[in-house]
């Protein structure tokens, strides 16, 4: 006949709180005017009430905190905190004790736990307390594994452990755009979301450029001699609300003079985005390694480097030119002419040999030309022909210039 051993109550007793802020205490005022038929009693209630702001007692915020009265919510990039406490419920002292915690998460399992030293022994009604901390980096379920072994008096080795398991959510939603410039400018559009139910205050939102670039922030304005945030002295983002932030990339002088590099996907930098919720608790998130794809200029590119805005009508004006062989491998023997159109008109000889390009170099060229008609015209009529392969490129809207009257420029 089989007899089974009744479980044995553990010695120890485990307690695990998350540590958390208090929230600010709202009330929801209620009042009449007084003609109504309380007259004056709700207003009074109001002000008898210990938790509103004398003076100001219809404002739903007052002066009390309110102590956590759940687990809360965890979100990505925060950091998570918690107490750990184990108890000697016995009359016993308890020999040998160790506590560890460790954090489950969908990849890897960490140890959170300050000491990894057994403490010697624990008097009945004594206690081992612990804090923990670690910056969430993973969204999804995670388990805090808490186990805790001991001996007691007869010698004999206890064990046991708890699964606390949460969720970390998602706080914010980012998407990037990019613009390429005519020039080897790339502008960065960061389109950030505040995706939980309380509002946040944007500490920082800066880009990190790869070593390829330089970043430029735009999203300041001068005002009486002092950079001002484009987003006011408040820079608060409310629940569900969206922000734009706007930088400027542009290579590296040592990687602007080779074509060749830039080219492709390239890896431009990552966003570091830190806020701040309830009573300051911090939160910091960065984005992987944004990444681009670099706009296909075939063998050989021609881009402006310098142009006037306005011109006058039917006087010549200078524009400069950049040529580059994007190939790596092979040398150009080019030949450039210029096809007039019904507004643009070149000055000079068309069909002049520029001479061989090699690979990866560039040669800056200055041109003359007028324009016949008045307005936004367009530049067009470049052809670059490689004698070599016997290859032509055409270059039509490659900029615009506004035209217009000399009479008018002059007033």
């Amino acid at each position: 006949m089989d007899v089974t051993q009744p479980k044995q109550e553990h010695l120890l007793a485990l307690k695990v709180m998350r540590l958390t802020k208090p929230t600010l205490f709202t009330n929801i005022p209620v009042t009449c005017e007084e003609r109504d038929l309380p007259g004056d009693l709700f207003n009074q209630l109001m002000k008898d009430d210990p938790s509103t702001v004398k003076g100001a007692e219809t404002l739903m915020l007052g002066e009390m905190l309110t102590l956590p009265q759940n687990f809360g919510n965890i979100f990505l990039g925060e950091t998570f905190s918690s107490y750990i406490s184990v108890h000697n419920d016995s009359h016993q002292v308890v020999k040998d004790i160790l506590v560890k915690a460790d954090l489950q998460t969908s990849s890897q399992r960490l140890n959170l736990s300050a000491s990894t030293a057994a403490v010697a022994e624990l008097k009945p009604d004594c206690c081992i307390d612990d804090v923990i901390h670690h910056e969430v980096k993973e969204i999804g379920t995670h388990i805090l594994v808490c186990a805790v072994s001991y001996t007691t008096q007869t010698g004999e080795k206890m064990y046991f452990r708890k699964f606390f398991k949460f969720q970390v959510l998602k706080p914010l939603d980012v998407k990037t755009k990019f613009y390429n410039a005519e020039t080897d400018e790339v502008f960065l559009e960061a389109q950030i979301q505040n995706i939980t139910t309380s509002p946040m205050f944007m500490e920082k939102v800066s880009l990190e450029p790869s070593i390829m670039y330089n970043v430029a922030e735009l999203n300041a304005v001068s005002q009486n001699g002092e950079s001002m945030s484009t987003f006011g002295t408040r820079t608060y983002l409310q629940p569900m609300d969206t922000r734009q932030y706007l930088y400027c990339l542009k290579p590296k002088q040592e990687f602007a003079e080779k074509a060749g590099v830039i080219k492709g996907v390239t890896v431009v930098g990552k966003l570091d985005i830190v806020w701040k919720t309830n009573l300051g608790e911090r939160g910091r998130l960065q984005t992987s390694q944004l990444q681009r794809m670099a706009p296909g200029y075939g063998d050989v590119r021609l881009s402006l480097e310098t142009i006037p805005d306005t011109v006058n009508l039917e006087e010549p004006f200078d524009i400069t030119c950049k040529i580059t062989n994007c190939s790596s491998e092979r040398t150009m023997d080019l030949v450039l002419e210029m096809c007039n159109t019904n507004s643009i008109h070149w000055c000079g000889v068309s069909g002049r040999q520029l001479g061989k390009l090699h690979p990866i170099s560039s040669l800056h060229l200055t041109l003359t030309l007028l324009s016949s008609v008045q307005g936004l015209q367009s530049i067009s009529g470049l052809r670059l022909t490689d004698t070599f392969l016997k290859r032509t490129y055409e270059y039509d809207d490659i900029a615009q210039v506004c035209v217009v009257s000399s009479k008018i420029k002059e007033n």
